[in-house]
């Protein structure tokens, strides 16, 4: 029979008595297992098993249960936001992501993204990110649902800008290389959206807003869009930012509009003179620095260049200073780097490797949490 360790869990030392009594060293023929013996190992061995498909279709069934039941039985927001965090877990896998519609829970999911606690608002919404990232399979299957349009909501108006912040998250993974998500998204007049974002005060938010736009800049349509609706000035206007990131992400963006040689691309930075005057600051403040804040530049040094020589056809003064690339750092590779298209890499497909810290846009508590309790038949 199965026997419990004294934390109440499956005992290993136990098993790995019995499996060093019961095994071969090669010497031996091994011994027959009992019926007994045999009944105990695979006991033994299911008290740590979770049934992955089992665990989500319960999930689902509480995410279908009405807000005053679960009060009823002492369930807490914190509990369901718990109980999102286990989700996610199980949908990086993309098999279980894509089992999430099939076995009822995509669309509950989805009405959470309108529950009246923003931080399940917030938590569904990175659930939802993680479910459609690099997964046309799901990216589909949530447009099929309407997904998108209360991922819009939240995002242009939700009170809380940590729930904003999580939409455009997953309305980031929703869009990327969807061309019916991108269809929606400007018809849901997302570029408007987008620039009430940058003008936002939340480093965040605007980091976000600048990652989405460096991705939608390389598309002609949506790159007149944000010219039209005055992008490129607030680009400029942030690449002076006292956040690195946002820094980065904006000069990115400059970038991608300064390499468009295109005739209708002609007035995609207006204002040259402004520009130049930022690229010339961002050059001063990078010469004043210390080595180790020169190499926590690199990308911004490599951007500041790569962009003055787009715009003014000869390299920055950081190029005559040797500042582009120091001693000991490899030579930029043509172009620079791609400043957002690492935000929209795969990390959370790498189901099977150790989970990373939470990051600093994480909103999630820095210890492991139980998993909640759930509601019995």
């Amino acid at each position: 029979m199965a026997k419990d360790g004294a934390g109440g869990g499956p005992d290993w030392n136990g098993l790995l008595k019995w499996s060093l009594a019961h095994g071969s060293d090669g010497t031996n023929p091994p011994r027959a297992l009992s019926e007994e013996d045999r009944k105990w190992f695979m006991e033994a061995m299911q008290a740590n098993t979770v049934d992955v498909v089992g665990r989500m279709k319960e999930i689902a069934q509480v995410m279908k249960t009405p807000d005053d039941v679960l009060q009823s039985h002492g369930v807490t927001p914190e509990n369901i936001e718990d109980m999102l965090d286990e989700l996610q877990e199980h949908v990086e896998s993309i098999d279980m992501a894509n089992d999430l519609h099939s076995i009822g829970g995509l669309d509950p999911l989805l009405g959470y993204l309108k529950n009246s606690n923003a931080g399940i608002r917030a938590k569904a919404a990175e659930v939802v990110s993680t479910v459609v990232q690099n997964n046309p399979k799901s990216q589909q299957l949530v447009m099929e649902s309407n997904g998108l349009e209360p991922l819009l909501t939240n995002f242009r108006s939700d009170p809380s800008t940590t729930a904003r912040t999580k939409a455009l998250g997953a309305i980031s993974s929703l869009i990327r290389n969807n061309q019916s998500g991108l269809a929606a998204f400007r018809l849901g007049n997302g570029h408007a959206a987008l620039k009430d974002a940058l003008g936002s005060d939340d480093a965040r938010l605007q980091r976000k807003a600048l990652h989405l736009t460096q991705y939608l800049l390389n598309n002609k349509a949506d790159r007149n869009v944000a010219t039209e609706i005055g992008l490129p000035n607030q680009l400029i206007h942030l690449a002076s930012s006292d956040d690195s990131g946002v820094r980065e992400a904006a000069l990115g963006g400059l970038l991608e509009l300064a390499r468009d040689k295109t005739p209708a691309a002609r007035n995609a930075l207006p204002d040259q003179d402004k520009l130049k005057d930022v690229l010339k600051s961002r050059i001063e403040g990078i010469s004043a620095m210390d080595a180790d804040d020169l190499q926590a530049a690199r990308e911004e040094r490599q951007l500041v260049d790569s962009l003055w020589k787009e715009c003014y056809g000869e390299p920055s003064s950081l190029r005559e200073k040797g500042l582009v690339v120091l001693p000991g750092e490899d030579a930029p590779q043509q172009p620079p780097p791609d400043v957002a298209g690492k935000m929209f890499e795969p990390p959370l497909r790498a189901w099977a490797a150790p989970r990373p810290a939470p990051a600093e846009d994480s909103d999630s508590g820095s210890g492991k949490k139980d998993p909640p309790l759930l509601l019995g038949p």
